[in-house]
C-alpha cells in the first residue's frame, strides 16, 4: 500500500498546493489534450514540455514516473494497434493474406498517433496529480468538488480493501497448489473458478460486516483527514498560470 502514497510527502511547489486546485488544473490539461488537433505536433511537443516541468518542479523520480506510465502503454497500444489497418483512407502499405488484403492508411497512422499521444500525456497528467497527492487528499478534494458521495466511497473502499482482497486470493491459491499436483488444465481451471466464487461471498460478507460496524461508530459517508487544506493565493496563481499557458498552446496551434 505504501507505493500509493510514496512521494506524497516530498515538500515542493507541486505538493504544497491545494489538492482541489490540483485536481481542477489537471483536469483542464486533459481537457486540451484531448481537444488537440491530431497535427497540432507543436502544441502536443509543448505539452510535453509543460508536463516535464512539473515533473521536475514536484521533485518526483522520472524513474518513478516512466515506471507508471510504461504500466499504461500496453493497454493503450493493445486498442490502438488495430487502427492503421481499420481506418479507410489513402493507402500507404498493403500486403495480400489469402483472400484478404492488410492496408494501412495514412489516416490510420494519424488516428493511431492520435490515440497514442494524447493516452500517454492524459497519463502523465494523471500520474503527477496521484503521486503529488495522498489518497485520503485526493478523496477528500474530490468530496470538495461536490463529486457524488457514492463514487468517493468506492474509491475509498477500494483502496482499504483491494489489498486484503489480493492477500486472500493468494492464500486461497496457494492452499489450491498444495492440494493438488500435477492435476490436468482443466481441473485448475474448475478450481480457480470456485476459488473466484468463494472469494466473491467472502468480500460480500466482509462488506456486509464492515458497512454494519462503520453504521454503529456514526459514520455519515464523508471523508474525515487530519489536515484541512485551505485555498490560498498561491494555488489560485497555480492554475491560473497552467490556464494561460494552455490557452497559449492553443495560439500555436493556430498559427503554425
Amino acid at each position: 500500500m505504501d507505493y500509493i502514497n510514496k512521494y506524497a510527502s516530498i515538500q515542493s511547489i507541486i505538493h504544497r498546493r491545494d489538492p482541489r486546485v490540483k485536481v481542477i488544473a489537471f483536469v483542464i490539461f486533459v481537457v486540451f489534450i484531448v481537444l488537440t488537433k491530431t497535427e497540432s505536433f507543436t502544441a502536443f511537443a509543448f505539452y510535453g514540455i509543460l508536463i516535464f516541468t512539473l515533473i521536475l518542479m514536484s521533485r518526483i523520480p522520472i524513474k518513478y514516473v516512466i515506471k507508471r506510465s510504461i504500466t499504461i502503454i500496453p493497454f493503450v497500444l493493445f486498442i490502438a494497434i488495430f487502427i492503421p489497418f481499420l481506418k479507410e483512407g489513402r493507402i500507404l502499405w498493403s500486403y495480400p493474406v489469402g483472400s484478404m488484403k492488410l492496408t494501412i492508411t495514412y489516416e490510420g497512422l494519424m488516428m493511431f498517433w492520435n490515440v497514442i499521444i494524447k493516452a500517454c500525456l492524459s497519463a502523465l497528467c494523471m500520474i503527477i496529480l496521484t503521486a503529488s497527492t495522498g489518497f485520503f487528499q485526493l478523496l477528500k478534494a474530490l468530496e470538495g468538488l461536490k463529486i457524488p458521495r457514492i463514487i468517493v466511497m468506492i474509491f475509498s473502499f477500494m483502496h482499504r480493501y483491494f489489498f486484503i482482497l489480493q492477500e486472500e486470493l493468494m492464500m486461497m491459491k496457494r492452499a489450491k497448489e498444495s492440494r493438488s499436483v500435477n492435476g490436468r488444465r482443466w481441473q485448475h481451471i474448475k478450481a480457480l473458478a470456485n476459488i473466484l466464487g468463494v472469494l466473491f461471498i467472502k468480500s460480500y460478507e466482509r462488506g456486509e460486516a464492515v458497512y454494519l460496524a462503520m453504521c454503529s461508530r456514526g459514520f455519515d459517508g464523508s471523508i474525515r483527514t487530519i489536515e484541512h487544506p485551505r485555498l490560498t493565493n498561491r494555488d489560485v496563481y497555480f492554475v491560473l498560470i497552467i490556464a494561460a499557458l494552455l490557452v497559449f498552446s492553443k495560439f500555436l496551434e493556430l498559427l503554425i
